[in-house]
């Protein structure tokens, strides 16, 4: 059951097997286009990164989820900062916030990010430009940490499984 509601939170019923060959038709009559998949065709679900995970090997334009505490807001430059603290050291994410203003900044919430990497010259860290920013005041970050660990240990189950079904 856990597996099957992770699977479902992973993939949108048009990109399972089962599902594309029985809607094939539909999918080319809802694609105007005709030649891309309609599953194709939406933006990335976003994989989660930790705040420590940030860093320069995170590709250009890649969508990805963050999240943490929101130490600063700066509504002139439409930039914020989040801050999580892993171990002993205080990681911090930028968050470029133009396509999500104006929002009610709550300095000292909890937020949640879903957004494109951007590499700048000034950071060293790519900056997410922002497309949801949710304050998610309350959330245990140590309940999500932990489900973020299982999605991935079962996306990588998953994944070995259709790798050594397809050999």
């Amino acid at each position: 059951m856990r597996g099957e509601h992770l699977a479902s939170l992973a993939d949108p019923p048009c990109c399972t097997v089962g599902y594309r060959r029985k809607t094939r038709a539909v999918q080319d009559s809802l694609c105007p286009s005709g030649g891309q998949p309609l599953c194709e065709m939406l933006p990335s679900a976003g994989v989660y990164y930790f705040p420590w995970e940030i860093n320069s090997s995170v590709p250009e334009g890649k969508t990805l989820r963050t999240f943490g505490r929101l130490c600063c807001y700066d509504l002139a430059r439409s930039e914020a900062i989040l801050t999580m603290q892993h171990n002993s050291t205080q990681y911090q994410v930028c968050v470029d916030t133009k396509f999500v203003e104006p929002f009610q900044a709550q300095v000292g919430s909890s937020y949640m990010v879903l957004g494109e990497a951007e590499h700048r010259e000034e950071t060293s860290s790519p900056v997410v430009k922002a497309r949801i920013l949710t304050c998610v005041e309350g959330m245990n970050a140590a309940l999500l940490e932990q489900a973020i660990q299982e999605q991935r240990k079962y996306f990588s189950e998953r994944q070995e499984q259709r790798e050594s079904s397809t050999s």
